[in-house]
Order: C-alpha cells, then sequence, then structure tokens
C-alpha cells in the first residue's frame, strides 16, 4: 500500500505535451502561479505530474484515465 499523497488538482487533457504554470487557466496573474513548464505524458503510464504545484495531467483515453 503506497503512503503517496494525492494529487491537489487532477486535469484531464486530450494533449501528451501540455504547459503548466501554477494559474490553472493561463488567464490569471502569473504572479500567483510559478515559472511555466512543459510536460510530456508517457503513453505507457497516462499521465504527468508538475513538479512545482503537484498538479496531475491525465492523458483522456490512456492507462491512468478513470473519467
Amino acid at each position: 500500500m503506497s503512503n503517496a499523497a494525492p494529487a491537489p488538482e487532477t486535469i484531464r487533457t486530450p494533449k501528451t505535451r501540455i504547459a503548466c504554470d501554477g494559474t490553472g487557466d493561463g488567464l490569471a496573474d502569473a504572479a500567483l502561479g510559478h515559472p511555466r513548464v512543459w510536460l510530456e505524458i508517457d503513453t505507457d503510464e497516462g499521465f504527468a505530474d508538475c513538479g512545482y504545484c503537484d498538479r496531475r495531467f491525465i492523458l483522456i483515453g490512456g492507462i491512468a484515465d478513470k473519467g
């Protein structure tokens, strides 16, 4: 059994390459988030986690997609 805490936010996406800046919508003041980082979802895992805000991006239809 894993002791890992769940990701604070999960976002489903159809893309394997996504950007995260911690603001969620790209319209909020960048000072409220973190530097923009590009993440690549590994199709074998089906998700990628942001190293700054721990937001989890899940590939729609991928192995990790439960929605």
